[in-house]
């Protein structure tokens, strides 16, 4: 009995680590060793003893050679964009946000194009960040009027954005904008995410998740009825306003550009917007302007042509 124990955990011991291997090679050594002994009583009890240890190390030996075969049980994958709500099915606050994310996307181009020529950049309007897994999902996103990422793709193996995914990319935005048609309380909510038993998890707020867990360096609130811009800096790990220079505009460095309040009519509205100018001051054009400039440019040349007595046609 004890020789067909000992051969059915040979049997297993080849699928045993090296250690696992040395503590019952040492119990059938020990078995060996007491047929020597002289005393039956004595040699009774341990061999008693011996084949008890041998049963353990059978059932602990087989169930680690079960859990090794068996597959490995991974948490399933976090989700990408596709698999992802890309809206919350909420409506456009205003009819003006539309064109105020276009034309700063419009007039920014250029300077991109100059700093990415490789094209890895990415532009978001109104477009889902997620930060954290939720159920549903959309509850663990953000979705910034306008925000601008680096360093990364417009498309995703050839696919269009669904949304930007920060547990799949993990580079944070330069700078997220909001566009507040109400008193601005959404835009600067500081609520933390919290858990207890009797309201269970507390919804946190839009500033507190830019701020806290996105990280992302800069963060406008623009007030489209009167026109206010408050910029913050991510500086020490908490948001601070910054002030204007003394164009009444404000710096964002790593974007080489200032961002400030310009007054005019865009697509059919005059009225405040929010747009880009270099770090020289000069306001960076839309495309739609950049060919007003070309022609009074073309225009004011073939005057200056014609007083020179020369037919510009004909140049």
């Amino acid at each position: 009995m004890l020789q067909a124990l000992i051969d059915r955990q040979t049997s297993i011991l080849v699928e045993l680590p090296k250690g696992e291997k040395t503590l019952v090679a040492n119990i059938e050594r020990t078995i060996r060793d007491r047929r020597t002994m002289v005393c039956s009583s004595f040699w009774d009890r341990d061999l008693r003893y011996a084949e008890s240890q041998i049963y353990q190390w059978n059932g602990m030996s087989e169930a680690l050679a079960q859990t090794r075969s068996a597959p490995p049980q991974l948490p399933p994958q976090f989700p990408d964009h596709t698999q992802l709500p890309e809206s919350d099915g909420s409506f456009v606050k205003n009819f003006q946000e539309h064109p105020q994310s276009l034309i700063l996307t419009d007039s920014i181009g250029a300077t991109l194009e100059r700093l990415y020529p490789d094209g890895q950049y990415a532009i978001g309007q109104d477009c889902g960040i997620y930060w954290r897994e939720t159920d549903p999902p959309e509850k663990g996103a953000e979705a910034p009027d306008w925000f601008y990422v680096p360093n990364v793709p417009p498309r995703i193996r050839g696919e269009i954005r669904r949304s930007y995914v920060l547990w799949r990319e993990f580079i944070a935005p330069t700078i997220a904008l909001e566009f507040a048609s109400g008193d601005g309380s959404e835009e600067h909510d500081r609520t933390p995410l919290s858990y207890s038993e009797a309201s269970g998890t507390t919804k946190p707020g839009k500033f507190w998740v830019y701020e806290q867990i996105m990280r992302i360096p800069f963060y406008g609130v623009f007030f489209i009825n009167s026109g206010e811009l408050e910029l913050y800096e991510l500086v020490g790990g908490q948001y601070q306003r910054i002030s204007a220079n003394s164009r009444g505009h404000y710096a964002i460095a790593p974007m080489e550009i200032e961002i400030g309040v310009w007054e005019g009519t865009y697509q059919n509205q005059t009225q405040f917007w929010l747009r880009w100018w270099d770090m020289q001051g000069n306001l960076l054009l839309t495309g739609s302007e950049r060919a007003i400039a070309a022609e009074e440019k073309a225009a004011r040349l073939a005057e200056r042509l014609r007083e020179l007595g020369v037919d510009p046609d004909l140049v």
